[in-house]
């Protein structure tokens, strides 16, 4: 008999070579029916892998984001099955599923032939032909002699290209219906599971995301158990498109592109400009009541100091190529840290320095590949919200929790409802190769970052081989009003780099001692931030943010030297204004002044400039009242010092 541990940590026990599915049956039949997949010690496989030896195991349903996962993943094989009957010979590369957008996708190779938007309803009709099958996902171990001698009878370059980085017992078949392929799972345990289908979209990609090589075609889908839940998942991506940022930030001028300029640097605009303001503003005060000092450091640096850090040659693939000045190779940052720590290192320390914290919204420059370019998510220069903290192990807690209540703040601030930490920790097997090679101390660092997490009672989830290669970080998970979700930011351990840069302070019994460093950057980058939040608020920012406040609108030529008198009136008062003195219909005016998402409009004729009074429009809420100036500047200039989040 073998013990069988449950996430309550009650233990079973049953014969060994019982499946997880089996296991589901015995506590009762409803569960074993909704059972997609399972987590064996931490290892997701199929639910019907024998279990031979005394194991921890997780049931995984469609609640778990691993049952989804796998349940995207087998709709990949799905789709790929429907392909190779409308399309013979087809080949395929991967078909992974996908966290954000939600779903899953599949690279394959059509020949000569081209996929079309009518195929794809066509698919989708055969892959509900095919669910209803009930068809098996039937898991073989291979040889790699066997499974080369599959592929190469197929002629599949791009499967034995797979195999040329496996070894003998690393390799799977998977079979459901009448399709093959090489996989490592896991998967559903048929095909039954799958009820709503919609294949969303067809684009090129090249293989291996390589330019140089052959254009193959990705063809994207979501699958969900129920038809009511993939309804609303296409109702939310319908909303999603009316808040992409990229169209939003064109129409109220937030940022352009421009091809001269070069492919991910954005041209931030007049309003973009006040978003970064106003955001940078909010951090300094933040900062500056926590008791951070402000640094500025340079866009350049030696290769030398990038040596130091350990940067190069972990990140060279990241970093623009280098410049030769003088005999010396330049980079352009792409990290801000290493010239912090010169900063720390410019002056003796003492403990009663620490904790040293120092900030800069500082501009870095990171080489992504132009295929992952993606308006202001993925750029090429970006201004970070960044700062180091140096203290020691025992100011350690209290600093990494200050870190997160910071965290909290702009949450609240910005309405963000539905949040988790990610505890991205080392992966012992690429010690040396991925991480720096202090196995005692990645456990003591995790252990001191798990148990602030525990203590502060935030919502984390822990994910295994995803830390800095200098110690664990926290990566900030955010969901957007409509339930989408993003990567704010980061927040990082170092163990490394304090000893790299030989970086010390002289501790109470007079000895030096190397400092805890803490990498943070709350608001993440103005890039991602402000995508973020155009997305979140629909671009409808509140009124602290909103880069025009208020618009001021005489109903015809004759009031607008009253409209500009109280324009002037709110600038003085540091409120941001414009009158509208277009020849226009009132209207007009109002309609157009909504479609740019201004917070206020100010309505004036003749009766408001008698009373010297103006009629108050709340964009999205219609009329507030007339009210005086003076009325209205109270109640807006309370509404920015708040920065309230509506």
């Amino acid at each position: 008999m073998i013990n069988i541990t449950l996430p309550d940590g009650a233990v079973r026990q049953y014969e060994k070579g019982v499946s997880p599915l089996d296991v589901a049956k015995s506590i009762s039949e409803g569960l074993a029916k909704k059972v997609l997949a399972a987590n064996i010690n931490g290892q997701v496989c199929d639910a019907s892998r024998p279990i031979n030896e005394d194991a921890s195991l997780k049931l995984l349903t469609w609640n778990d984001a691993d049952g989804q996962m796998t349940f995207w993943h087998s709709s990949a094989h799905l789709m790929a099955e429907a392909v190779e009957s409308m399309f013979p010979g087809v080949k395929f590369w991967v078909g992974p599923a996908l966290e954000n957008p939600k779903g899953f996708y599949y690279d394959m190779d059509l020949g000569d032939r081209k996929m079309t938007e009518e195929d794809l309803a066509a698919l989708e009709k055969r892959m509900n032909e095919l669910a209803k099958k009930n068809s098996s996902y039937v898991r073989k171990e291979m040889s790699k002699d066997e499974a080369v001698k599959y592929f190469s009878e197929k002629g599949d370059e791009y499967k034995l290209d797979l195999l040329s980085n496996l070894n003998d017992g690393e390799i799977t078949f998977y079979t459901q219906g009448n399709f093959t392929d090489l996989c490592r799972g896991p998967h559903i345990p048929n095909t039954s599971f799958i009820k709503a289908i919609k294949l969303t979209s067809i684009a090129g990609a090249y293989w291996k995301g390589n330019e140089n090589n052959k254009m193959l075609t990705r063809v994207y889908g979501v699958t969900y158990p129920t038809q009511k839940e993939l309804d609303e998942h296409l109702a939310m991506l319908e909303e999603a498109k009316k808040r992409d940022h990229r169209k939003l930030g064109k129409e109220l001028g937030i940022f352009t592109m421009d091809d001269d300029v070069g492919p991910g640097l954005p041209l931030w605009m007049p309003n973009g400009t006040i978003i970064i303001e106003e955001l940078e503003k909010l951090a300094k005060e933040t900062e500056l009541a926590a008791g951070y000092k402000r640094v500025v450091t340079p866009h350049i640096a030696k290769e030398s100091m990038y040596l130091t850090s350990g940067h190069l040659p972990y990140y060279a693939d990241s970093m623009f190529p280098p410049m030769e000045m003088d005999g010396e190779k330049y980079y352009l940052k792409a990290m801000n840290c290493p010239h912090h720590h010169k900063i720390f290192d410019a002056e003796p320390r003492s403990y009663k320095d620490l904790p040293y914290r120092i900030a800069e919204y500082g501009t870095c420059y990171r080489y992504e590949q132009s295929g992952e370019l993606f308006g202001l998510m993925r750029v090429r220069c970006l201004h970070m919200n960044d700062a180091h903290i140096y203290c020691t192990k025992e100011q350690f807690a209290q600093e990494f929790k200050a870190v997160n209540d910071m965290y909290l703040k702009y949450f609240k601030i910005f309405g963000v409802e539905k949040y988790v930490m990610r505890l991205s920790l080392h992966d012992p097997a690429k010690l040396g190769e991925k991480y720096i090679n202090e196995p005692e101390l990645w456990l003591e660092t995790e252990e001191l970052v798990r148990s602030v997490l525990i203590e502060t009672g935030v919502p984390y989830v822990e994910v295994k081989g995803e830390g800095a290669f200098y110690g664990p970080k926290i990566d900030v998970q955010i969901w957007s009003a409509i339930g989408r979700e993003f990567t704010l930011a980061t927040n990082q351990v170092d163990f490394a780099q304090g000893r790299r840069f030989k970086l010390s302070f002289t501790n109470q019994h007079n000895q030096p001692e190397v400092p805890l460093i803490i990498h943070r950057a709350p608001l993440g980058t103005h890039e991602r931030f402000i995508g973020f939040l155009l997305e979140h608020y629909a671009g409808k920012f509140p009124l602290w943010l909103a880069p025009v406040q208020v618009k001021v609108l005489p109903i015809s030529d004759k009031f607008i030297d009253y409209a500009r008198a109280v324009s002037d009136k709110l600038k003085k008062a540091d409120i941001r204004s414009e009158v509208d003195d277009r020849n226009e219909k009132i209207g007009k005016k109002i309609r157009d002044t909504e479609l740019m998402r201004v917070p206020y409009m100010l309505v004036v004729g003749e009766k408001e400039m008698n009373e010297n009074k103006v009629a108050v429009r709340r964009q999205g809420k219609g009329d507030a009242g007339v009210k005086t100036i003076d009325e209205f500047l109270t109640e807006a200039v309370g509404e920015i010092k708040e920065r309230s989040s509506e």
